[in-house]
């Protein structure tokens, strides 16, 4: 018989951090995971909208990133747990990806000289959407770093997801040839 996925455990309103600890489900630090977490679904709904296989193969590494992010924030104490976390490091190296992503999607686009409605095509829609999720995600990551340590990276990694998403929903507009709104 296959385990069922309620446990009860959370039945008082408290969860189990990675290492076991339990804390309130309205935490902050899963506060900051659950809003990666959202982030990440978002992100795979905006890939099942008009697939536009190159702008979704610069977002799956993304999701797998989002999962590595999560576990991170999910630890409060990473150096007890460093054989377990080996899969969930970030570094530079994905960082300096996602910002050659950015200046590749840049160079299809005409320099931006206003602020751009979101919305567009389902696509374009989509990924603004996940824009604006990353961000709050970003919000809730710094409120956490006031009061516990978080990775750095975590935090740079958010901000340049951000300006990703962004440019990935212009691209997905100009290629669809749907032309910008402007404010």
């Amino acid at each position: 018989m296959a385990p069922k996925i309620y446990t009860k455990t959370g039945d008082d309103g408290r969860t189990a951090l990675f290492g076991g600890a339990r804390v309130g489900k309205d935490d902050r630090r899963v506060e900051a995971y659950g809003d990666v977490d959202e982030l990440n679904a978002v992100i795979g709904a905006a890939r099942s909208v008009d697939m536009m296989p190159r702008i979704d193969e610069v977002l799956a590494p993304v999701q797998r990133d989002l999962f590595s992010i999560g576990a991170l924030l999910a630890t409060p104490h990473p150096e007890e747990h460093k054989k377990q976390l080996e899969k969930a490091r970030i570094g530079d190296k994905r960082i300096s990806q996602l910002e050659q992503a950015i200046d590749d999607g840049e160079s299809e686009l005409e320099t931006l000289k206003a602020f751009i409605m979101p919305g567009g095509t389902p696509k374009a829609a989509a990924l603004h959407v996940a824009r604006t999720v990353c961000r709050r995600a970003e919000r809730a990551v710094v409120r956490l770093r006031n009061d516990e340590e978080v990775p750095a990276v975590v935090v740079v990694y958010l901000n340049r997801l951000s300006d990703l998403l962004f440019v990935l929903a212009r691209v997905a507009n100009r290629r669809a040839g749907a032309g910008e709104v402007t404010w």
